[in-house]
């Protein structure tokens, strides 16, 4: 079982999440994302979808992903 995941949404990459014990903590990818920086998450899908609300929340601004 892979301990570490890459999140996306929309085609942007906003950051990693590795298992820390039961929980999956988040790592950001780029400023836009660092809300939810250290947050940790039941599900890879949870930081998925709290990554969605955040890109949400950016309206139509599109954020900047590291290359």
């Amino acid at each position: 079982m892979s301990r570490a995941f890459v999140i996306e949404a929309r085609s942007i990459d906003a950051g990693i999440v590795v298992l820390d014990g039961r929980y999956y903590r988040f790592f950001a990818a780029s400023h836009e994302f660092n809300g939810l920086e250290a947050r940790d998450f039941r599900s890879p899908l949870e930081a998925q979808r709290a990554v969605e609300a955040r890109i949400a929340d950016l309206g139509h601004r599109r954020p900047v992903t590291a290359s």
